[in-house]
């Protein structure tokens, strides 16, 4: 091909994708900025947007308009055909109204056939992203959904990507659930920490006290429990990771005699040692719909008639897991089998295990500050994250944490902390009123 028909054919693209751009979004009332592979750069809605997509190739539009599916669009920026400008959580606010853009089936049909005229040989398609993410997602899955080997090698697909990538951006205890912000300008040091000490008071530990931490991370909870509330604690894990880290944190702190850690699935737990306390912080999303009465079952066992259950974890606004363009990008990139149900039926299942619901406190504005801290930590020590687990992975997390902060605004997922007693009618020796929690 000649230079004359290279360049002609360029032109072609660019004119084309222009035309379907402004096609798509003649009704937006957002403000996107867009700017080409050429450097050509269109404003979406309002000016002065917040955010600029840039398109690295015209291939991306082939394959969006094609295969008509939003998660090309989030492989496209894993890969790097497509780059954020801006602020990400501005392009992720955009949402609702892309969503609200309508399009009649002879206008995708028109944009589907200006789509097949986009040619070129720089093009990736899916099959090349199922090299990267999706073979690695198969070797986790290729067993019975939630058997204790599968549900081992999900734990370590998220979890054991690398000690030293977490200790980036998270706070100096390794705490990877929702901060608890007494504060509205606390950083993350400190709301962490108050995190914990919010879960201990709610528990009413006492010293002398054995507390079970079933998915223990990477040891924070169990050894602030037993320097600051002279518990034996003990904490479990699936992953190899955390397992080590809290091995040397123990050590490290002297609490050989107080803490203990190990690597155990929780429905492997003896059945012949109860506890006083039973804390889970941010691990029931990994168990599975159908597994939740097996899981509190299994809690409940482990606990004492009348103690105290704290289950700390994510919930979601609408009954079940249904497929959608957020959940196939959680299940293929960042947690293979995680599912997450409504807090009332939540609560309804812990009801059916034997617990009686004390305290349901709602933390969902926490977690969105949690994760705008966690993101700005990340994007600030994006070249030492690269390193360590590669900028493919890196773009991953990024658009996980951003995304799930937007979730959380919008109320589509919510964070509750439920105490519970084990046992309907038991002493609990709870008092009347929630004020010990609050004297500080």
């Amino acid at each position: 091909m000649s230079t004359d028909s290279r360049e002609l054919l360029a032109d072609h693209r660019v004119v084309t994708i222009k035309r379907m751009v402004e096609y798509v979004f003649h009704d937006y009332t957002g403000s996107l900025g867009i700017r080409l592979w050429n450097g050509d750069s269109m404003i979406l809605g309002r000016p002065s947007p917040a955010c600029t997509l840039v398109f690295n190739s015209p291939q991306v539009f082939r394959r969006l308009v094609l295969k008509q599916d939003l998660l090309q669009l989030a492989e496209a920026f894993i890969h790097g055909d497509v780059d954020i400008e801006g602020d990400l959580n501005a392009l992720l606010a955009q949402r609702d109204h892309l969503q609200a853009l309508q399009l009649s089936k002879g206008d995708r049909l028109n944009l589907m056939l200006a789509a097949l005229s986009i040619r070129g040989n720089a093009a990736r398609d899916a099959e090349e992203d199922e090299i990267h993410f999706g073979a690695a997602t198969s070797r986790v899955l290729g067993l019975r959904k939630h058997s204790r080997t599968r549900d081992r090698n999900a734990i370590a697909f998220h979890y054991d990507v690398s000690n030293d990538f977490y200790r980036l951006w998270l706070d100096e205890q390794m705490v990877y659930s929702c901060a608890y912000f007494r504060r509205d300008d606390a950083d993350i040091h400190q709301a962490q920490r108050d995190k914990l000490d919010h879960l201990c008071r709610k528990l009413r530990l006492k010293a002398g006290e054995s507390l079970l931490d079933i998915g223990c991370g990477w040891g924070a909870l169990i050894c602030w429990a037993a320097q600051h509330y002279g518990v034996n604690a003990h904490g479990i894990t699936l992953s190899q990771q955390q397992y080590e880290y809290a091995q040397q944190k123990i050590r490290m702190l002297g609490l050989q005699n107080k803490v203990t850690v190990e690597l155990r699935d929780y429905r492997d737990l003896p059945p012949d040692v109860v506890y006083d306390k039973v804390c889970s912080v941010g691990m029931f999303e990994h168990v599975g719909i159908k597994h939740l009465p097996e899981y509190f079952q299994c809690v409940s066992r482990a606990l004492k008639p009348g103690g105290l259950f704290m289950n700390h974890g994510i919930t979601n606004d609408e009954e079940g897991w249904k497929p959608s363009v957020t959940t196939r990008f959680l299940q293929r990139y960042v947690f293979p089998d995680g599912e997450l149900e409504t807090i009332s039926n939540v609560q309804r299942v812990m009801e059916h295990s034997g617990f009686e619901i004390w305290d349901v406190e709602a933390l969902r504005p926490h977690y969105a500050m949690t994760l705008r801290h966690w993101l700005a930590r990340l994007e600030g020590n994006h070249a030492q994250a690269a390193a360590l687990i590669g900028e493919s992975a890196c773009r991953v997390w990024r658009l996980y944490i951003a995304t799930s902060a937007a979730q959380f605004d919008r109320g589509t997922i919510g964070i509750y902390q439920i105490l519970a007693v084990n046992g309907r009618g038991k002493p609990s020796g709870l008092p009347l009123t929630r004020d010990d929690i609050y004297q500080y």
